[in-house]
């Protein structure tokens, strides 16, 4: 199965990039493997698509601030427990963070957004909603976040 591309052609899109990392994370965790040790059996296998340049950051990114990521995640999914979350929104989750605090070229809403749509394309009925909440929530404190990062 090819990476979705963007419209003009050529190079996949970030979304699709965006995509591709959450299901290498979402494969880790299923596998009980680590998703940068996953990512690197990936990258340069002639088994699989190409890895894009972003997925790596995103599968990298999220794996080195993860604790962070996942206290957040805790703090702020109001009566949800990171175990009981359904792994595919935990995994789109800990992406959308990651781009909110991190990934200073994506705006905070944009983060939001694309995490909202990747539930909607990947997770249950439910999730869309339960991504934009969680996520609007870190994203109203995010500049304070920020700051002491």
């Amino acid at each position: 199965m090819s990476a979705p591309t963007s419209r003009r052609g050529g190079s996949p899109s970030r979304r699709a990039l965006r995509r591709r990392a959450v299901e290498m994370l979402y494969e880790a965790a299923q596998r009980s493997l680590d998703p940068v040790t996953l990512l690197a059996d990936r990258v340069g296998s002639i088994e699989v698509d190409p890895v894009g340049d972003y997925t790596i950051s995103l599968v990298e990114g999220v794996t080195k601030h993860r604790e962070r990521i996942d206290e957040l995640l805790a703090e702020h999914a109001q009566g949800w427990t990171l175990d009981r979350m359904p792994p595919v929104d935990l995994a789109v989750l800990r992406v959308g963070v990651y781009e909110l605090l991190w990934s200073a070229d994506v705006p905070d809403p944009v983060a939001i957004d694309e995490a909202v749509g990747l539930a909607k394309e990947l997770s249950t009925d439910d999730s869309p909603r339960f991504v934009n909440g969680v996520l609007g929530r870190i994203g109203n404190i995010a500049d304070r976040l920020r700051a002491v990062l």
